[in-house]
C-alpha cells in the first residue's frame, strides 16, 4: 500500500506543486534558484510524501498492530461524512478487530518529519518540525475527504456530462 501510495501519480503531481511552491517562495534558501532549484524542491517535497507514506502505511502500522487504510464510508449527510473522513486520521482499525487512537498516523508522519531535517538544512527548529508535521496530517485529512467524496463527484460530472452531450 505505501509503495503504490509514493508511485502513484497524484503523490507525484503534488511533490511537483509543492517543490513549485517552495522553489517560488524561496522556502529553503540552500536549494538555490533555477531549474537545479527546482529539482531540489521538487526532490525534497518527493521525499517527505514518500517517507511519510512509508511512516503511517508500512512501518509504524506493522509495529503497532494498526490498519493504515481508509474505510470509505458513503452515507450519511455530507457534514457527518466530512467529520468521519477528517476524524480517520486520528481514529483506526486495530488488527485484532475494534479501533484506538491512531498512533501510526501521528507518530509516522512525526518521525517524517524529523527525518527531513537531514535535508533541509534551513529549517531544522522544532517550529520547522511541528509545522512539516501539521502540513502531513492536513495533506493526509485531504487525501481522506477525497477518498470519501470522489466517487460521489465522480458520478455528478458524468451525470453533467449526458446532459451536455
Amino acid at each position: 500500500m505505501a509503495s503504490e501510495d509514493a508511485l502513484d501519480r497524484g503523490t507525484i503531481a503534488q511533490a511537483a506543486l509543492f517543490g513549485g511552491e517552495g522553489r517560488l517562495t524561496n522556502a529553503n534558501r540552500s536549494f538555490g534558484q533555477g531549474g537545479a532549484g527546482f529539482g531540489r524542491y521538487f526532490g525534497a517535497a518527493y521525499g517527505d510524501l514518500v517517507i511519510g507514506d512509508y511512516m503511517t502505511e508500512a512501518i509504524f502500522p506493522v509495529i503497532l498492530h494498526q490498519d493504515p487504510r481508509y474505510f470509505r464510508r458513503g452515507t450519511g449527510t455530507g457534514w457527518s461524512r466530512l467529520a468521519y473522513a477528517m476524524g480517520q486520521i486520528f481514529w483506526t482499525h486495530r488488527d485484532s478487530g475494534g479501533t484506538q487512537f491512531n498512533y501510526s498516523e501521528v507518530m509516522g508522519n512525526a518521525a517524517a518529519a524529523a527525518i527531513s531535517n537531514a535535508y533541509y538544512a534551513d529549517d531544522r527548529t522544532a517550529k520547522d518540525a511541528a509545522l512539516k508535521l501539521g502540513v502531513q496530517l492536513g495533506d493526509d485529512i485531504a487525501g481522506n475527504v477525497l477518498k470519501e467524496f470522489w466517487p460521489d463527484l465522480k458520478r455528478l460530472f458524468r451525470r453533467r456530462r449526458k446532459f451536455v452531450n
